[in-house]
């Protein structure tokens, strides 16, 4: 037997019981002759003693004793004097008093130690991740995350739903986001490619009767590089049939109940407010808003212009706001500090910043020069300034642009000068989204979810013909703290207007058959209203554990640039398998 007991299990009630632990050496130290040595395994750290008066042998085999050394020992609890007692350890009431040692693995000293006090870099963690996977936070967060699956998983098999698999191995349609492809062996020439998402095999279980579905599934998107991304992440899918959308967002609502009561010991809201996409970008310039502090975006073009400032009077005439943030506390902010401000906004589409605030009686810079003071004192009433002690930023360009990139330096400034409270979540639903946009460099409308959302009826009727870019769609996202956690929609369940959406979307009926010729067929069929939603699982471990990354809740993640640098993936494959898939390698691209 390795072991009796884990290393975090032992407690002052098991005292002189005869044990053996196994696990990795956390710590050893050498006070006066007696060694001591933590012990750890996933489940905690244990204190071994080795008395040389007792066992001058086994205590000098103890001193040579190095980090991770994997142990296995034999040994009789002793419960600690009061004074002595660890309280930082749930095993601190007691030691254990080693009468043997089994050396089970005795590597050379680590690249990573687990019990570094500092942090290393996240290049070196992903590089040695099975070291920095024994590092208590990690542990920490892989514990949250399977807890948060089991929660998942009961919550759902409560309510009726069913778990179903969905194929990995599945047609490329792709839309939005590229497809990972995988050339057959079998048939030469043909691909599969990895799913985005399960939302077409979905919405077929709909039509099969079905009628409530989830799984906790992989899904793959061959995205171009992004901060908080991963190119295969894990979702919680659900589709209901014979639904609207309060019956998927109730339902959605469940499941953070119990993840705000269980994993925060939190108090869910008794109502979860609700704001429309528009209101959203023109409030926060974001579809997903950071509720936890205030600095809305304001406008203030009706005060701003026709004064004669030329850059403003002429940006607004060709339909452009002008959009002011509040940066409280700022009023001394150096002219450099103010430029840095500024840089930000122009590397992300804007012409300049422009600041605003009041200095010895005057309005400094060239909104003082050109704006009436009245207006000024307006503008920093409606931003909520004292002008004894605030700046604002003002931005002019066109909508929604400005608002958007104003969005990010509201963030940007909030991050900056510490104005998010730590212990507060706010959760907010997004509803009223538009169905299409016009994607400027395809010349053609795209879907802003996907192209299985179903149209508002009243919107849809009134500008299918005319301008399609103000159908308003039936999704909704929900918005835990600044990120989209879940993102949803009633489905299309009628061919015919599945096949108008397809023409909205420049796709010929051929085109639409070729696809999606499986999923049109299947609405052929007697397809019942349906909806969904799908949680983002990374991004909700992520909340709970109070991590800024996803690659921090992932147990092997990808790095920014795709690249998984332990395991050296991706990597090239040698001829052979060049030629059992049928294809041509190029020179550069074998072993």
């Amino acid at each position: 037997m390795y072991r009796t007991h884990t290393c975090g299990e032992l407690r002052g009630t098991d005292d002189q019981q005869t044990v053996t632990l196994a696990g990795w050496v956390a710590r050893v130290r050498d006070l006066g002759g007696v060694i001591f040595v933590t012990l750890r395994d996933r489940y905690g750290k244990t204190q071994l003693v080795f008395d040389p008066e007792e066992n001058p042998e086994l205590a000098a085999d103890a001193k040579r004793l190095r980090a991770e050394w994997v142990l296995r020992v034999d040994g009789n609890v002793r419960k600690r004097p009061d004074d002595m007692i660890n309280p930082k350890m749930p095993t601190g009431e007691i030691e254990i008093v080693v009468t043997s040692i089994e050396k089970l693995a005795t590597p050379d000293t680590p690249p990573l130690l687990p019990e570094d006090e500092f942090e290393p870099s996240e290049e070196h963690r992903l590089r040695w991740r099975f070291l920095d996977l024994r590092r208590a936070r990690m542990q920490r967060n892989l514990a949250k995350r399977h807890e948060l699956a089991q929660i998942t998983r009961r919550y759902f098999s409560d309510l009726g739903f069913m778990e179903i698999e969905t194929p990995f191995l599945t047609r490329s349609t792709p839309e939005g986001a590229r497809d990972f492809v995988v050339p057959s062996r079998l048939h030469h020439g043909q691909w599969y490619a990895l799913p985005q998402s399960p939302q077409t095999y979905k919405q077929i279980l709909m039509v099969a009767g079905y009628d409530r579905y989830f799984q906790v599934v992989r899904c793959f998107r061959d995205e171009d590089f992004r901060a908080n991304r991963q190119p295969e992440f894990t979702q919680i899918d659900v589709e209901m049939s014979f639904c609207d959308p309060d019956d998927v967002m109730g339902v959605t609502e469940g499941l953070m109940k119990k993840i705000f009561e269980d994993q925060l010991n939190v108090p869910f809201p008794d109502k979860v407010q609700q704001m429309s996409y528009d209101e959203a970008i023109r409030r926060f310039g974001s579809d997903k808003p950071d509720l936890r502090f205030g600095n809305e975006l304001v406008d203030l073009t009706d005060l701003f212009a026709g004064n004669g400032f030329g850059v403003i009077d002429n940006t607004v005439k060709a339909g452009g706001r002008v959009i002011g943030v509040l940066a409280q506390g700022q009023v001394k902010s150096s002219r450099k500090v103010v430029g840095e401000w500024e840089s930000f906004v122009k590397e992300r589409g804007l012409g300049g910043l422009m600041p605003l605030r009041k200095v010895d009686g005057n309005w400094p810079g060239p909104l003082g020069k050109f704006i009436p003071e009245s207006n000024l004192e307006q503008a920093a009433e409606l931003l909520g300034m004292n002008l004894e002690s605030d700046l604002a930023f003002v931005a002019v360009a066109p909508a929604p642009r400005v608002h958007e990139v104003m969005g990010m330096l509201r963030l940007e400034l909030a991050q900056k000068f510490e104005w998010i409270p730590a212990d507060k979540h706010e959760l907010l639903w997004v509803v009223d989204f538009p169905l299409l946009e016009y994607d400027e460099e395809a010349k053609r409308h795209v879907a802003l979810h996907h192209p299985f959302t179903a149209p508002d009826p009243a919107t849809y009727e009134q500008y299918k013909d005319s301008e399609p870019t103000k159908i308003l769609s039936q999704a909704y996202d929900l918005v835990w703290n600044g990120e989209e956690v879940a993102g949803g929609s009633i489905r299309i369940h009628d061919r015919e207007m599945q096949m108008k959406m397809f023409n909205l979307l420049g796709m010929s009926e051929e085109e639409a058959k070729t696809r999606f010729s499986f999923l049109m067929e299947a609405l052929e069929y007697g397809a019942p209203p349906h909806g969904g939603i799908a949680f983002g699982f990374d991004r909700l471990v992520m909340l709970i554990t109070g991590e800024s990354s996803i690659r921090d809740v992932i147990p092997f993640p990808k790095t920014t640039q795709a690249v998984a640098l332990f395991e050296g993936a991706p990597g090239k494959i040698d001829a052979t398998q060049f030629r059992e898939l049928g294809l041509s390698p190029k020179s550069d691209t074998q072993n």
